[in-house]
């Protein structure tokens, strides 16, 4: 049985968090986007894992839902959640250099997650935020992790980003090897994050070892799923049969944004409206044409520097995975109005409630789609943005791209600057 999963998400203790995230709130939207597991994220925040303890039970080995005695009646008492937490390691490595690296770790039960707090207490303060800054390394996180539990599974996460990203152009490694260390052989996955897929991960045979997952890292209920994870499990799953897929490379394919629309995508820098291709910033130098400072190196560029395959390989077992643009977003663009506007919320909640889910809603034939909508515009944008008849307009240094259903008279490659993307846009 096939079960859709996001296992990186957060609460309402971290930082630039929707206060709506909270546990039933969190519960019934994955029910509404189609997620049967999700990540209780931020487990080291003391009063999160106070709510954590409150609000679920047990529910199989390893996961949890929601308590009905507490919650009452609701949508997502179906809803499994894992215990999970991202957190920050912030180190100098041995030749002085700063190191910051973003890793997720999923834990088995509640009585590691107390192990795991009391250990972690003594590298940084957990109630600074759901996303904990540690003063270690990421291989003495994993020695240490390693050791108060075999089955707490931790990997690197959103790897390509700039800042916090393993391989990230600002603070990461060019190589597992010198992040983790003697400790590498617990390392069995990476997380794509927002702005790379699969794709562009094959591109580096070193790779090819590890189960590549994709999570949401959602900071509001309406963001969960955006990126999701497709595993194969029993009628009654389990925490070790999650992570047995992780750690043998059984994913069964992967849910992504379109990586164009990740903020750390392109190259550029975002105060002088410079968005700039990987080829481009070398014509440069990697140098602003305009303040004539250091870029923000994206990810494409990274993963340029370090892939040693060309651009379409695909390696041998590789898992599928498919493109999906949030259904908000295609409403909003063709009904011409804010995402958010009740406009577009009346009929996205048609939508969900006619098909089930808002995944069921993205990979509905056009037929069904018309039948429900009555809207031949609207049943062929969700069409188009299911099968990849879009208009790439590439995220760079914190900004969002854009993502544009059907075809423009626009290019990846054509797109040097935020004062093209505004005229293009308007």
């Amino acid at each position: 049985m096939e079960y859709i999963a996001d296992l990186h998400i957060h609460s309402k203790y971290s930082r630039a968090t929707s206060q709506r995230n909270d546990l039933p709130t969190l519960a019934d939207w994955a029910k509404w986007k189609g997620i049967d597991i999700l990540g209780t994220g931020d487990f080291t925040h003391p009063m999160w894992l106070r709510e954590i303890k409150k609000f679920l039970r047990e529910a199989g080995e390893g996961l949890y839902r929601l308590d009905p005695n507490k919650v009452g009646d609701r949508v997502g008492l179906r809803t499994y959640f894992l215990l999970s937490v991202e957190v920050s390691t912030v180190y100098r490595t041995e030749d002085g250099r700063l190191r910051k690296v973003h890793h997720v770790i999923l834990a088995p039960n509640l009585d590691v997650v107390e192990d795991v707090n009391r250990v972690l207490s003594k590298y940084g303060n957990l109630n600074w935020d759901g996303r904990p800054q540690l003063k270690i390394s990421s291989d003495r996180l994993v020695d240490l992790l390693t050791n108060i539990d075999p089955d707490l599974e931790i990997f690197p996460a959103h790897v390509w980003t700039p800042w916090f990203g393993v391989f990230g152009s600002k603070s990461g490694f060019d190589s597992l090897e010198e992040c983790y260390r003697e400790q590498l052989s617990n390392i069995h996955a990476i997380e794509t994050g927002l702005s790379s897929d699969p794709p562009m991960n094959w591109r580096l045979s070193v790779l090819d070892k590890y189960s590549i997952v994709s999570f949401s890292d959602a900071h509001s209920p309406e963001n969960l799923g955006r990126e999701a994870t497709v595993f194969s499990l029993s009628d009654e799953p389990s925490y070790y049969e999650i992570i047995g897929a992780i750690r043998n490379k059984k994913i069964v394919r992967t849910i992504e944004f379109y990586p164009e629309e990740g903020k750390y995508h392109y190259d550029g820098h975002r105060n002088c409206n410079i968005r700039l291709s990987p080829r481009e910033s070398l014509r440069y130098n990697n140098i602003c044409p305009v303040c004539h400072k250091p870029l923000t190196l994206g990810v494409e560029h990274r993963v340029e520097e370090l892939a040693d395959r060309p651009e379409g390989y695909i390696p041998s077992g590789a898992a599928p995975y498919e493109h999906l643009i949030p259904l908000r977003e295609i409403l909003s663009q063709v009904l011409k109005t804010n995402k958010s506007s009740k406009k577009v919320m009346d009929l996205y909640w048609k939508l969900v409630e006619y098909f089930g889910s808002e995944y069921k809603v993205l990979t509905a034939p056009y037929d069904d789609l018309l039948l429900a909508v009555g809207d031949e515009s609207i049943a062929k944008a969700i069409v188009d943005a299911k099968i990849g008849n879009v208009t790439i307009v590439p995220g760079y240094d914190g900004v969002y791209g854009k993502i544009l259903v059907g075809k423009v008279n626009v290019s990846k490659g054509n797109v040097p600057n935020q004062k093209t993307i505004n005229e293009f846009l308007e």
